[in-house]
């Protein structure tokens, strides 16, 4: 028993290095699984400064000295903040309202359509089956609006803590920018020296999760101008939240589009009905989920390393069971942190024969 432990470390933890990038990764896990909460504004503002870093980059190759880049890179940031708080936060408000309101309504078109299925099609479904439905639809509904109250209950704390995001998240990301050189360099000073592993796969990774970061960014971006554009133009009600939805959707690879799909759809039902207005705007909506997953994410994702759908589906289940939307989000990054751990990793090809003989008498 011991020999098998003895080879096992002998490859894979005999270099020091190894062993600091495996107590660095195990460390970070932990602050992030049982501190993630209280960090989840530096988090953000992690990510937004990831965003913001290449914006800056690209100013400085346009000889642009970086503090004034930095400046004029985060005043584009509060601008566009700004535009979301007064412009799109009220808009989105005014049409949830009008969605909620006209649940109702839906529903009972819903039932009427329903209360039909038994006359036309008596072999798939009976009048008992439909009444079991109708119950179990009702009672859903009244669990949703006891939930929307709680919600709303809670909503003042949420708007409290929005609002201390508000102030601290801008001040983060800042000083993120601004201060990046020292801030690495004051981190560094508490890493052991010997952890030239580490800066490699820290270097491989890096270059990842920022191109990933600011493509998802930007695919969110013009997903959702798209779609928005595609649905005011065909007129469908409720344009800007839906569209809003499909683009928040490519956060989640594969899962987030065909959950997006069917409240689209229902929509588009209701107020339309099986019309050509009803398939024409499915038609559109699908060939804009075409063309993201087959021409606009190979162009933005070209230097992220590629990894089976599986791996993908399986980070995006364990990364977001631990953290959540964060989890979710960075699924794919992580998921390429982890691969390049394991290529990167020291292993002993050849073990010493008097690491893997077993001592005489044994």
């Amino acid at each position: 028993m011991i020999t098998p432990l003895r080879n096992l470390y002998a490859r894979y933890f005999s270099d020091p290095e190894a062993v600091i990038l495996g107590v660095l990764l195990l460390v970070s896990t932990l602050v992030v699984v049982y501190f993630g909460g209280m960090l989840a504004p530096v988090l953000a503002s992690l990510v937004i400064a990831f965003v913001l870093e290449g914006v800056v980059r690209l100013l400085e190759q346009m000889h642009v000295p970086r503090q004034p880049a930095v400046w004029l890179a985060f005043t584009l940031f509060m601008a566009a903040l700004l535009l979301v708080l007064l412009g799109l936060l009220p808009l989105l408000s005014q049409q949830l309202t009008e969605l909620v309101g006209e649940l109702p309504r839906m529903v009972a078109n819903g039932q009427k359509a329903l209360m039909q299925l038994p006359e036309r099609y008596p072999l798939l479904i009976s009048p008992e089956q439909l009444a079991t439905l109708n119950d179990s639809v009702r009672a859903e509904i009244a669990e949703l609006g006891q939930s929307l109250v709680s919600y709303s209950l809670a909503s003042i704390v949420g708007l409290l803590t929005m609002l201390v995001y508000l102030v601290l998240m801008p001040l983060l990301v800042f000083f993120f920018l601004k201060d990046k050189r020292q801030i690495l360099d004051w981190f560094n000073r508490y890493l052991p020296r010997d952890r030239g592993l580490t800066n490699r796969v820290w270097a491989d990774v890096e270059v990842q999760i920022a191109n990933y970061v600011r493509g998802k960014f930007i695919e969110i971006l013009v997903i959702w101008a798209v779609t928005y554009a595609t649905f005011a133009i065909m007129g469908l009600q409720y344009a800007m939240t839906l569209s809003l939805a499909v683009g928040l959707s490519v956060i989640i690879p594969y899962v987030g589009a065909v959950v997006v799909t069917l409240p689209i759809t229902l929509v588009a039902f209701f107020q339309w009905g099986l019309t050509p207005d009803f398939y024409y705007l499915v038609i559109a909506y699908l060939v804009i989920q075409a063309l993201d997953g087959n021409v606009l994410v190979p162009l933005l994702f070209s230097e992220v390393v590629n990894i089976h759908p599986i791996a993908i589906i399986i980070a995006i289940l364990f990364f977001g069971g631990i953290w959540g939307i964060w989890g979710v989000f960075f699924a794919i990054p992580l998921a390429t942190l982890v691969q390049a751990v394991l290529v990167s990793w020291p292993r002993a090809d050849e073990i010493p024969g008097e690491a893997i003989q077993p001592e005489a008498g044994a």
